[in-house]
């Protein structure tokens, strides 16, 4: 089955050149950003099955491209959140995972009542500061001032 392309079917749309030149940016990357940029729809609204698809791609390896244009700040790391979750993103330990669902919960939570806490987890200090940095690098503590004021 081929379709014609007729002017209520086709769409332009502008593309920066620059995913092109940008040495870190994979093919999948690049075809995510293109798929995202093209959308007729608001891009928060795909889920990333749809965006894997539309790039022709695995869910897996759409996620990972999304993770590469985060890094890049090519598109905003709450449309990342969105779309994936922080359950999906490799880019988080176990240990940073929990720590944000525990915060998620407990919105109020200090460093004093995690470190408190700790004793009961078997974790030291030292590594919930990495699993709060870890979190800080990779943008989820935005909707927790405190905690993100520890890892600065």
């Amino acid at each position: 089955m081929t379709t014609e392309l007729t002017p209520s079917n086709v769409r332009n749309f502008t593309v920066s050149t620059e995913i092109f030149y940008n040495p870190s940016l994979d093919i999948y990357s690049q075809m995510i950003y293109i798929v995202l940029s093209s959308s007729t729809v608001d891009s928060a609204s795909l889920t990333i099955d749809e965006v894997a698809k539309k790039g022709r791609m695995t869910t897996k390896n759409a996620i990972k491209a999304m993770q590469a244009l985060v890094d890049e700040q090519l598109i905003p790391h709450k449309l990342f959140r969105k779309m994936i979750g922080e359950f999906q993103d490799d880019r988080l330990s176990w240990a940073a995972k929990g720590l944000l669902t525990y915060c998620k919960e407990n919105r109020g939570i200090t460093l004093e009542e995690l470190l408190a806490l700790s004793d009961q987890s078997g974790e030291d200090e030292q590594s919930i500061r990495k699993a709060i940095m870890e979190l800080e690098k990779n943008g989820y503590l935005e909707e927790f001032p405190e905690l993100s004021k520890l890892a600065n």
